[in-house]
């Protein structure tokens, strides 16, 4: 009886053991049949996300060429506005300008009495001559290397070296410079060079998106890359008096976007990617930008280039006459109805003021159409207006109580200083 329990005790374990490894061998083949149709199903799904994928635009970029999904695509190309692409299109037209300048300054040894009382001027000149270096900017306007900046950029110049975004520098040559306007233009040697086309600034809008580019503190020497700033036109046609270096800015562009020091000669670019105008000056107490910048408009500085390219212009014009204020009751015997004006006190023979008919005892009231109330006033109107040889001016005149009007031609001046005095 033992024998037989064993014996089928034994019978039974090894039944187990065959029917477990049966069954484990049949989870093992459903395991591989799955896993054979869950690659099977990969498959396809890959096969139909690449023909889904296949009309998507590729991006290309410095890693392999992947593909955007809609959204992302979207996404994308909101990031390429008219502004990033006016800016693609002009930046490397724009150069950094670096200045080595000579300018004379008063010897500060001449101001001690000890030194002047020992050495003469031979040994201790008036003024000293010193090396000083200025940053700025510009644009190139002609694919053959004519640049535009501000005169008060390249003054007193002895060397000029224009560094483009491609890392070239170049020693530019002064065509011309007009320092009433602030405008230089500039030359170098290249051939087929990026350049910026003109807009027509007659017709810039208040409001309206631009951009400056440029210099600022000479940031263009870390990389060779512009500087971009964004803003809009603030105002337009401002006009200024001559500041104390001479220089008259007037019908000039105003602008929010930033301009600090180094900007000066940059572009001001519309959406468009054309030049508005050239970044001049701004207005601040820091130094700094304060959102109040101004620009030449364009349509002068073409006028300007073309003056430059005909050897500049002639300012030095001639008038022929001399006028004073009115004092006591002067105005009334000569037929006014009120003081103002300035009175004419000589002619010149054969000025222009002669020509056209002008004489002793009129009284200027307006010069095209700017009203006259003291010969300081004349003198004003003429010094900030940029009047050139070969222009007219018309004058309204009181002559005995009854007005006139007379065109006069300015001609060179001789020489002789016959322009109005007070």
């Amino acid at each position: 009886m033992t024998k037989f329990l064993n014996a089928f005790l034994i019978g039974l374990i090894a039944g187990l053991g065959i029917l477990y490894f049966y069954w484990r061998d049949g989870q093992q083949s459903a395991l591989i049949l799955e896993l054979q149709n869950s690659l099977e199903s990969l498959a396809q799904q890959t096969e139909e996300l690449q023909q889904s994928t296949s009309d998507l635009p590729l991006v290309i970029s410095e890693m392999e060429p992947t593909y955007l999904p809609p959204i992302q695509q979207d996404i994308y190309e909101s990031r390429h506005n008219a502004i990033t692409t006016a800016i693609a299109h002009t930046k490397d037209a724009v150069v950094g300008i670096n200045v080595v300048q000579v300018r004379e300054y008063a010897n500060p040894l001449r101001s001690d009495p000890f030194f002047r009382m020992l050495f003469n001027d031979k040994m201790w000149p008036r003024t000293v001559k010193r090396s000083l270096t200025n940053i700025g900017s510009g644009f190139i306007t002609t694919p053959d290397g004519y640049i535009v900046t501000n005169e008060h950029v390249v003054r007193d110049a002895v060397e000029i070296t224009v560094t483009t975004t491609a890392g070239d520098k170049y020693e530019a040559e002064v065509i011309g410079t007009d320092p009433l306007l602030d405008m230089a233009l500039l030359k170098i040697n290249g051939e087929n060079l990026p350049f910026i086309t003109w807009a027509n600034s007659e017709d810039a809008i208040v409001g309206e998106w631009v951009i400056a580019i440029g210099n600022p503190y000479g940031l263009f020497d870390v990389n060779d890359q512009p500087s971009v700033s964004v803003g809009v036109i603030s105002a337009l046609q401002r006009n200024f008096e001559r500041d104390s270096d001479g220089r008259l800015y007037s019908d000039m562009i105003q602008t929010d976007a930033a301009i600090n020091r180094g900007n000066s000669g940059g572009p001001l670019i519309n959406a468009e990617g054309k030049a508005l105008g050239m970044n001049t000056m701004i207005f601040s107490e820091s130094g700094g930008s304060v959102g109040i910048g101004f620009a030449i408009p364009a349509h002068r500085i073409i006028d300007s280039i073309d003056d430059l390219l005909r050897g500049g212009v002639n300012r030095d014009y001639w008038i022929g006459i001399r006028a004073t204020d009115m004092t006591g009751i002067m105005w009334r015997k000569l037929g006014l109805t009120q003081n103002r004006g300035a009175l004419v006190t000589s002619v010149d023979a054969s000025s222009p003021a002669a020509e056209a008919g002008i004489q002793v005892w009129d009284v200027i009231c307006e010069i095209n159409g700017y009203p006259i109330d003291t010969s300081a006033d004349a003198r004003e109107y003429l010094r900030n207006n940029d009047l050139r040889v070969g222009q007219t001016i018309t004058m309204s005149i009181n002559r005995q109580g009854t007005y006139h009007d007379f065109v006069l031609e300015l001609k060179p001046q001789p020489g002789s200083q016959t322009n109005l005095e007070g």
